[in-house]
């Protein structure tokens, strides 16, 4: 797979040390691209994936912060770009559910904590690129949603589902006021990708019942996304596609 168009673009991913951030991190470093690999907590594998990035023939910059740190962000964000002269694709992936838990037992914290991991993180990454993606001349924006941001998901995660449904949209929002300034701006919905997010969120049961559900017969894996996420940022392949979200999810929204 060749997106010749992305070598030596400036793309940095947040939450990029692990699951599907690490397998989109490793395809552009496999494109040549200059890839900041984001982390928080996983030092030892956001290192390997950067070893993985240099190895594959691209540019890898270790960042760590954590994304509820508003401060923090903006400084990853600042200091990847001033690093690499500018910056051309942003991608908020970082987020999680801090498991499953009813409504009756989600307290302040849990609650914020999980509103600034997957919503307002996004938002901050977000503001803090666009000046730099202006002044690269536009550039592309891409947030990790999920499918529970249309189908609510299962029990216990409806404060996640309900910021899933913010990143969608935020997407379509932000699309509309970026397009005269070139910078194009989508979303990736996972379905059910079989990760360390799962290990937190699902049993094995849960698991087995959502593959059950999934006409194509699998659970996804990090791969099935990795080309979504290139797709999107290659002006080549999609300069005319802004404001979408797509879903990758072996069609288990068929059912």
């Amino acid at each position: 797979m060749s997106f010749e168009d992305l070598r030596d673009k400036r793309v940095l991913i947040t939450g990029a040390s692990t699951g599907i951030g690490a397998a989109v991190a490793r395809a552009f470093g496999a494109q040549g691209a200059r890839v900041g690999v984001h982390y928080n907590a996983s030092a030892e594998p956001a290192q390997a994936v950067a070893q993985d990035v240099e190895a594959a023939g691209g540019r890898a910059r270790l960042l760590k912060a954590d994304v509820r740190d508003p401060a923090a962000l903006r400084a990853v964000v600042s200091e990847f770009a001033g690093a690499e002269g500018g910056l051309d694709v942003l991608i908020n992936n970082a987020g999680g559910t801090h498991g499953r838990t009813p409504i009756e037992q989600i307290d302040d914290a849990h609650y914020d904590s999980l509103v600034d991991l997957n919503q307002r993180s996004v938002f901050v990454a977000s503001q803090a690129a666009v000046p730099y993606l202006r002044a690269a001349g536009g550039g592309a924006i891409i947030t990790t949603s999920s499918i529970a941001a249309l189908s609510g998901g299962s029990g216990g995660i409806a404060v996640y589902a309900g910021t899933k449904g913010f990143v969608v949209s935020f997407t379509r929002s932000l699309a509309k006021e970026l397009a005269d300034a070139a910078i194009r701006v989508n979303a990736v919905s996972p379905g059910t990708v079989d990760t360390r997010f799962h290990e937190v969120a699902s049993t094995p049961q849960q698991l087995e019942s959502a593959k059950g559900k999934i006409p194509l017969g699998r659970l996804g894996a990090p791969q099935d996304l990795v080309g979504t996420f290139l797709y999107l940022a290659s002006p080549a392949l999609s300069g005319y596609v802004t404001g979408q979200v797509i879903e990758v999810n072996g069609g288990a929204m068929l059912r």
